[in-house]
C-alpha cells in the first residue's frame, strides 16, 4: 500500500493538472526552482566572508591601499 506505481502517479498528475491548470503548475515549478536557488545562494554567501578573511591581499587591493595612503599624506 505504501508504494506508488506508474498508474497512481499518472492519476495524481492528471488530477493536479485538472485542479491547477497548466499555467499554474508552470508558475509553481518556477517559484520552487527560484526558492531552491536563493536558498543555495544564501548558504554560499554565509561561507564567503570566512574564505575572504583568510586570503592575502591581491595586487589590485594593495595598489588601492597604497594610493589611499598617498592621498592621505598629500592632504595633510
Amino acid at each position: 500500500m505504501g508504494k506508488f506505481g506508474f498508474s497512481e502517479i499518472l492519476l495524481i498528475l492528471a488530477v493536479g493538472l485538472l485542479f491547477f491548470g497548466g499555467g499554474k503548475i508552470a508558475d509553481i515549478g518556477k517559484g520552487l526552482g527560484q526558492g531552491i536557488r536563493n536558498f543555495k545562494r544564501g548558504l554560499r554567501e554565509d561561507d564567503e566572508p570566512e574564505k575572504l578573511a583568510d586570503t592575502p591581499l591581491g595586487p589590485k587591493e594593495k595598489l588601492t591601499e597604497s594610493a589611499a595612503s598617498t592621498k592621505a599624506r598629500d592632504v595633510v
